[in-house]
């Protein structure tokens, strides 16, 4: 796959039609700087809206991943298309799995912690021990809020669908690091909750 076809194609896409970055990016719901993004071949579309992209310009969806419209060959174009596809998706796949894999390994480490303290009593005389003991309570709460927000794509949804709160303009590592501090905020609620219930 190639990004930087892909890039170029989309913004001869995007001139054929005599429109801006801004305006196409209205259109789809997402940032001017994503649509700039794309045309450098820096990053790519993600692959929920290849089909609005497909039906903007009029073209089909094998042409934009193949960074060109239809030539003659189609059955060697159509098993490219697919492997290009199925390339695409494991790309997908394979940051979302990153992505669970270390906020499970954060949630263990914090439980681990949680756990030794907990058991070994050290907190109740160590005010760092106690720092640690309740941080890692409260991220214990946090992967447990996070986990729903990565397995079922609410952060890509939310990244990329809001236009009204324009969450599309905010850079990946910022959202994640806002949708940390809320997780943490939701989990110091449930922890209040839990508390106060019991």
């Amino acid at each position: 796959m190639d990004q930087s076809k892909i890039g170029a194609f989309l913004k001869e896409l995007r001139k054929e039609k005599g429109i801006t970055q801004e305006q196409m990016a209205d259109k789809l719901g997402v940032s001017g700087r994503t649509i700039s993004r794309w045309e450098t071949g820096s990053n790519m579309p993600d692959i929920s809206l290849l089909v609005e992209i497909s039906e903007f310009f009029d073209v089909s969806i094998p042409e934009i991943i193949r960074g060109e419209r239809k030539s003659e060959d189609m059955k060697e174009e159509a098993k490219e298309v697919a492997e290009t596809m199925s390339d695409y998706a494991k790309a997908e796949k394979e940051q979302l799995v990153k992505s669970i894999r270390n906020l499970s390994i954060m949630g263990l480490i914090a439980f681990i912690v949680y756990m030794v303290l907990g058991k070994t009593g050290v907190y109740d005389s160590n005010n760092m021990a106690r720092y640690f003991y309740k941080l890692s309570e409260v991220l214990i709460y946090v992967t447990v809020v996070m986990f729903p927000l990565y397995t079922t794509g609410l952060l890509s949804r939310l990244r990329l669908k809001n236009t009204y709160l324009q969450f599309s303009n905010i850079p990946r590592p910022v959202l994640k690091v806002l949708l940390f501090i809320v997780a943490f905020a939701a989990a110091a609620l449930i922890r209040f909750l839990v508390s106060s219930l019991a």
